[in-house]
């Protein structure tokens, strides 16, 4: 995903001179076609143009239209991704997929670059929406803070549901990070936080996160794998997985819930249409994690402890 980023900069992106373009390129980061529709809606509810690419949106997500379409409506013309190079400010969202050629395009046509995190999360979302506010001096509409608004409400109402349950997390880095950092924010509690790309940043920030929030005996590792995570696990247990299918066999085998998150979901239907990011994608995320805990809460109570409303 970096280098194929990098690459579009390097064949594609010209620079015209001066001035630039009121116009933001977003580098989406390794995500699915609903999380690029989503960032796209929020940065056009903000009212300004954008360029995003790569973008698998109205390509790997199209309608069902019974005509056959090689080459379908969706995504980055070579057009967008050659103009990209006059556009005011670049957005790079993920430092492992993004940041690379977020400098290649500064260094290559003068276009600034701000680093940020893929928005997963309040804290990543708000980032998100201020460096829009800052990069083009416009006014945070009261769409945008009514669902700000909306998840803080959500997260009161829902936190006994999973406040200070120990999960495991795990997956790509730039998903790893925010979602993190938003389980910190819900006030769970991440144990074990591992990813398989190398890489000394990734347990650089979410160790930080972690004494930030003043959580112990946690263990985060770069380039691990599940069979070393499950046998933390037995050692000493967590009450949540989050993370990609391939934790189904520790879920069966530790009988410990699975949400899923992050590349690949593949055995469950409808997830690449559905965001993660945004504030909307914190809507679903606390609907998935609090959901999973009442289910296991029901699956686990004596017939008195049966409850319709939890």
């Amino acid at each position: 995903s970096s280098n194929m980023c990098k690459a579009m900069v390097s064949y594609l992106a010209v620079s015209d001179g001066q001035p630039k373009k009121e116009r933001v390129n977003v580098l989406p980061g390794f995500v699915n076609p609903g999380d690029m529709r989503e960032v796209k809606r929020i940065v056009k509810e903000m009212g300004i143009d954008l360029i995003m690419f790569p973008d698998t949106s109205g390509v790997i997500d199209s309608p069902l239209t019974t005509k056959y379409d090689m080459y379908p409506k969706g995504g980055a013309t070579v057009a967008q991704i050659r103009d990209s190079g006059n556009s005011k400010l670049t957005l790079a969202l993920g430092a492992f997929s993004s940041n690379e050629a977020g400098a290649e395009l500064q260094q290559k046509c003068g276009v600034p670059c701000v680093p940020l995190r893929v928005p997963i999360g309040l804290k990543a979302t708000d980032d998100l929406i201020m460096a829009l506010k800052n990069g083009f001096g416009v006014k945070v509409p009261d769409s945008i803070t009514e669902e700000r608004g909306q998840v803080v409400d959500t997260l009161v109402d829902t936190h006994y549901h999973y406040y200070g349950k120990k999960a495991a997390v795990f997956g790509d880095p730039d998903t790893i990070i925010p979602l993190t950092e938003f389980l910190l924010t819900m006030g769970l509690v991440p144990q074990y936080v591992i990813t398989g790309t190398p890489g000394a940043l990734f347990e650089q920030e979410v160790s930080k996160m972690l004494d930030d929030a003043g959580i112990e005996d946690y263990r985060i590792k770069a380039e691990a794998d599940l069979f070393e995570l499950q046998r933390w696990i037995r050692e000493s247990p967590v009450d949540l997985l989050v993370g990609t299918s391939y934790g189904k066999y520790i879920s069966r085998a530790e009988d410990i819930p699975l949400v899923r998150v992050g590349f690949p979901v593949i055995d469950r239907a409808v997830h690449p249409l559905m965001p993660i990011v945004g504030y909307r994608g914190c809507m679903r995320l606390i609907e998935m994690i609090s959901n999973a805990m009442l289910e296991r809460r029901d699956r686990d109570a004596l017939d008195e402890d049966y409850e319709l409303v939890l």
